[in-house]
C-alpha cells in the first residue's frame, strides 16, 4: 500500500504557462494568476496584475499575507508607506486596508495569503469572501471559458 505522504514530492510550477484571469466580479481591469492553492492550510498563492490607477476593494484578512512587489508602485490608503519593486509587505491577521496603485505602468505582485480575504463596506460589513476555493473556482471557470486544460494547482504531488 502506498500512503499519501509517500506520493508528496517537490514540484516545479510553470508559472508562465498559467493564464491570467480577470479579477471578476470586482473589476475587469485587474488580473489574477493562480499559482497554487492549499486546501489543507487554506493558503493561496497568486500573481496580481493591475494598472497603476486602480483602487481595489477594501478588505480584511483572517490570516497572514505576504506581498512581494515585482513591478509598479502601490500602497494602502490607510498607510503612508509606498511599496516599490523589491518591497516585501507582511500583513498580520486581522488587518484591513484598501489597495491603490500609484505612478505609471502596471503593478504586479506575488501574494501568499492564508485564510479568508473578506471584502468589506464602509461600515465593516462583509460583502464577499475570497479564499483558496474562490481562487480555484475562478481559475477553473476561466480555463473552461477559454478552452484551456487546467493544471491541478491544488496537487501535493509532482
Amino acid at each position: 500500500m502506498t500512503l499519501f505522504f509517500e506520493k508528496i514530492d517537490t514540484a516545479l510550477i510553470d508559472v508562465e504557462a498559467l493564464p491570467w484571469a480577470p479579477f471578476l466580479p470586482y473589476t475587469d481591469r485587474a488580473f489574477v494568476k493562480a499559482i497554487k492553492v492549499d486546501p489543507i492550510r487554506g493558503e493561496w498563492i497568486t500573481l496580481l496584475k493591475a494598472p497603476a490607477d486602480i483602487e481595489l476593494p477594501r478588505h480584511h484578512h483572517s490570516g497572514t499575507v505576504h506581498v512581494y512587489t515585482i513591478s509598479g508602485k502601490w500602497k494602502y490608503k490607510e498607510h503612508d508607506w509606498v511599496a516599490t519593486p523589491g518591497s516585501f509587505v507582511f500583513e498580520t491577521a486581522g488587518t484591513e486596508h484598501t489597495p491603490i496603485g500609484l505612478g505609471e505602468g502596471e503593478v504586479i505582485t506575488l501574494n501568499i495569503v492564508q485564510g479568508d480575504w473578506n471584502l468589506i463596506d464602509e461600515a465593516g460589513r462583509v460583502l464577499a469572501v475570497e479564499n483558496w476555493r474562490t481562487v480555484m473556482q475562478r481559475y477553473l471557470d476561466h480555463c473552461q471559458r477559454h478552452g484551456l486544460t487546467p493544471v491541478d494547482i491544488s496537487s501535493f504531488t509532482a
